[in-house]
């Protein structure tokens, strides 16, 4: 198959990967759009949507809940059908605490965690890890079910495919020994020479900062440690979810060489990962434009009138460099498509301006991408 039709029918998860600035949140924002008016429930995890696209999408800023696109929008000009889209931007805090009532045995052990001022400086901490918000967000989002397709927009990182690491590694952070020397002594690793360290550390941290922080570090790592078990059990459970079937990995490109460079790096650590890959989406791109004009034919109009022919002459040449882009552009495309594992794609996006920063924009890119 030459679009995408059949990861927007058969996927549960589709993941985008790519650079920043080839239009990797634009297509994802597409994709979503044209499975829900395919049919599917669809939600849309996006990182931080250009302003435009935003107001397109219908986003707002940190909200605690994803944003349902009204169906009068999603199906203008068209019949309504059974398909639905929400949107979400992300929000490391509100998935940060979502995450932490989540898992807290009972409600007061979540409070224990949330009103203590070293878990805000943690949050804070958190709020820069997109990739940790991500990860938690989709997980939590395939665990409830309410969705039978979740798009991914990763962040624009060569480190994107971290987010399936980042529970892990705030599990490894929070069981790190050196953490262990400040759990209450029942959490921590006990012996003579473990109780002298912590004690230690505590004497001279309480010195520096008070004589309750010792306390209160102790406390707040001590409810924090109860959810060690719930982020490795969550950790392994994204990672079996998005080596499976149900998933897909789709790589976001440009022309640019290095957008290409990028691709080629993403492709390679999901095939290290053994990451389902669906192949490439090539962006801002001319592959798709075998249909040019030509005004060769408006020579024979001007024959007469030598400044007509000059300026006829200037469109040829013009022509002529659109035509040579789009033809290499073509060759682009040929090269990502060669060797693609079975089932997997190299689609061209059509060039379309910032028309796609309005909803038609989307619908259309949508019907380009994965047309019905």
């Amino acid at each position: 198959m030459s679009n995408l039709q059949s990861l927007l029918r058969d996927k549960r998860v589709l993941v985008l990967c790519g650079a920043g600035g080839v239009g990797k949140t634009t297509t994802a924002a597409a994709l979503g759009v044209a499975a829900a008016r395919a049919g599917r429930k669809v939600l849309v995890l996006t990182i931080d949507p250009a302003r435009r696209l935003a107001e397109a999408m219908g986003l707002s800023e940190g909200g605690p809940e994803p944003t349902a696109i009204p169906p009068e929008r999603l199906y203008e000009g068209r019949a309504p059908g059974p398909g639905q889209l929400d949107v979400w931007m992300l929000d490391p805090r509100v998935v940060f605490e979502r995450f932490v009532r989540r898992l807290s045995p009972t409600p007061e052990a979540a409070r224990t965690i949330l009103e203590n001022r070293l878990y805000r400086f943690l949050s804070d901490l958190v709020a820069g890890m997109q990739e940790y918000a991500a990860a938690e967000a989709l997980d939590n989002f395939m665990d409830e079910g309410r969705y039978e397709l979740i798009v991914l927009d990763t962040p624009p990182s060569r480190h994107a495919l971290d987010f399936l690491e980042a529970p892990g590694r705030l599990a490894r952070f929070l069981d790190d020994r050196i953490v262990s020397l400040f759990l209450p002594e029942e959490k921590g690793r006990g012996g003579r020479l473990w109780r002298k360290t912590s004690q230690l550390l505590g004497n001279v941290l309480g010195s520096i900062f008070g004589e309750g922080f010792t306390q209160e570090m102790r406390t707040f790592l001590g409810a924090f440690s109860g959810l060690f078990a719930g982020i490795r059990l969550r950790a392994d459970r994204l990672r079996s979810r998005l080596s499976s079937p149900d998933a897909a990995f789709l790589l976001v490109t440009s022309p640019e060489a290095a957008s290409l460079d990028e691709a080629a790096f993403f492709r390679d650590m999901l095939r290290e990962r053994g990451l389902p890959f669906a192949g490439y989406v090539l962006n801002r791109s001319w592959a798709r434009e075998d249909g040019l004009s030509s005004p060769e034919a408006l020579l024979r109009h001007v024959e007469d009138d030598h400044t007509a022919r000059h300026g006829v002459e200037a469109l040829i040449r013009l022509a002529d460099q659109e035509r040579a882009r789009a033809e290499a552009h073509r060759g682009m495309l040929a090269r990502l498509a060669e060797k693609l594992p079975a089932g997997a794609v190299a689609v061209a996006a059509p060039e379309a301006g910032g028309e796609l920063e309005d909803f038609g924009g989307l619908v259309r890119l949508g019907e380009a991408l994965a047309p019905s």
